[in-house]
């Protein structure tokens, strides 16, 4: 069941991304750019989740890497939150 919730939140970020991203090519609006840039790396940390947890789950430990990708993530929006101002 962990398999099919870790894969579902996947494809969730994955389609805010590319919404996102689609969104920005229409209107230049940076904000969208940063958030889109936040779901893309939400989406690899989702991945590194399953892969953590599914695929590698007693063999390799992730944590590190899927806690440095969630910071990133919100780094990214953090900066366009705060610097992009329009």
């Amino acid at each position: 069941m962990g398999e099919l919730i870790y894969t579902l939140c996947m494809l969730t970020s994955l389609a805010c991304a590319w919404l996102l991203f689609a969104s920005y090519r229409r209107t230049r609006y940076r904000l969208l750019f940063w958030s889109g840039a936040c779901f893309a790396v939400m989406t690899l940390n989702n991945c590194l989740l399953i892969f953590d947890k599914v695929i590698f789950p007693t063999q390799v430990d992730l944590l590190p890497w899927r806690l440095g990708s969630a910071l990133v993530a919100c780094l990214l929006l953090l900066y366009g939150l705060i610097y992009e101002k329009e």
